[in-house]
């Protein structure tokens, strides 16, 4: 089979979405297809830089050229897109025929040029992957107006593209649900599953035991830790965690956050205005030392914005769960992470503003050490059974094996 993956990013930027596109790619090419990867130069921040050219012959990798101006600011980004979707489009035209291309979804609409390729090649199967929703999730941030004028165009570009698409893969059930009550008419029906997130087995094996990172070990060495890792933007929300390290300042508690986004400078300010010595925040890390992160925790930490419910779908969890960590969650009921805590034990599902919930989870984990041991040996079950690559790639097989044979 040809097949092409098509996205923005790809490894090593530290980006989830290349990570995602590499595992499928690494996978497809062992399983003997000659694998396309059309991803930028670019990177996730504008610091994340990556190779400008790829020594892959398969999977192979073009790298378009961008001005990598990052994420920074919304212009920054635009340019960035700008300069991807033309170069994307002028490659996908001249490739040669491809049985199936997957698109994901950053930059939006990018899957437009897998439908300029399959204009030109009839037979071309486009498979959209789906990782965020837009326009829906650029009204909900409160960017464009909802229901405005932008808003309905880009609605009017994605009922084009769910018209001619082949087959569309959600994260998670709300995701899908949003999508097809929005883009999927009873005259263009439209083969569709859910397959979430994963991380590879082989990374994280059961006695895995990596050393703790060490720039932050020696300031958390007796404390409970809570970790927080990651993108801290629009689709989080952190009040009732900032209120939960209040009461909890003088306890051997430590909330420590790796990552960087646009909510990054509110946790700073909070931390800062109310003397919150048990709140650490460290920038982004290489998605290699992500094991030595988690091997400080003692818990994980997720949040989600009530408005981000079937826009996003944090695939951080699935790293935790490897590493056999419970998370505690703070969002809306519906979204992958409470469907999986509630599934498998494996944490604490609760509603913003809960602040006791909170205290209280935190207290039973770091007093109850049996019970601890419960929720680490769920989250690891839940890993091996659903959220490893040796779990979801096989569906990605017979998805491409069933639009293969249509």
């Amino acid at each position: 089979m040809r097949l092409t993956i098509l996205n923005q990013f790809y490894i090593p930027d530290l980006a989830p979405t290349g990570h995602m596109a590499a595992s499928l790619a690494e996978h497809r090419a062992e399983q003997g297809d000659d694998v396309t990867v059309i991803t930028s130069s670019g990177g996730y921040v504008s610091e994340s830089a990556t190779a400008s050219g790829s020594k892959s012959i398969n999977p192979r990798v073009y790298r378009l050229w961008t001005p990598r101006l990052g994420k920074s600011t919304a212009l920054a980004r635009i340019v960035d897109y700008v300069f991807f979707y033309i170069l994307a489009f002028i490659r996908s035209i001249t490739l040669p025929k491809q049985d199936v291309i997957i698109s994901l979804t950053t930059p939006p609409f990018i899957a437009w040029t897998a439908i300029f390729h399959k204009l030109i090649h009839r037979s071309t199967k486009v498979l959209l992957w789906n990782m965020d929703c837009y326009p829906e999730i650029a009204e909900r941030a409160g960017v464009i107006e909802n229901g405005g004028f932008i808003s309905r165009v880009f609605q009017s570009v994605n009922h084009g593209l769910f018209r001619r698409l082949d087959q569309l893969v959600c994260l998670d059930g709300a995701m899908l649900d949003l999508l097809t009550s929005q883009y999927v008419s009873a005259k263009h029906t439209l083969a569709t599953c859910v397959i979430p997130n994963w991380e590879k087995a082989s990374q994280f094996p059961p006695d895995l035991a990596p050393d703790p990172w060490d720039v932050a070990a020696n300031t958390v060495t007796d404390d409970f830790v809570i970790l927080y890792l990651g993108n801290a933007g629009f689709g989080h929300r952190f009040e009732t965690i900032i209120a939960a390290a209040k009461r909890l300042v003088d306890e051997p508690v430590a909330f420590l956050f790796i990552g960087g986004g646009e909510k990054w400078a509110w946790i700073e300010k909070e931390k800062n205005a109310n003397n919150l010595q048990n709140i650490l925040l460290f920038p982004y890390i290489p998605k290699e030392l992500t094991p030595s992160a988690l091997a400080m925790a003692d818990c994980t930490l997720i949040t989600m914005n009530e408005s981000a419910l079937g826009v996003i779908s944090p695939s951080k969890l699935h790293a935790y769960m490897a590493m056999s960590l419970p998370t505690l969650y703070i969002g809306p009921e519906g979204s992958n992470v409470d469907e999986a805590i509630e599934r498998f034990d494996a944490g604490a599902s609760l509603r913003h503003g809960d602040v006791d919930g909170v205290v209280h989870f935190i207290d039973e984990l770091r007093t109850q050490p049996e019970r601890l041991q419960v929720m680490r040996s769920n989250a690891r079950r839940a890993f091996d059974d659903a959220f490893c690559d040796t779990q979801t790639l096989p569906q990605f097989d017979r998805i491409l094996d069933q639009l293969l044979s249509e």
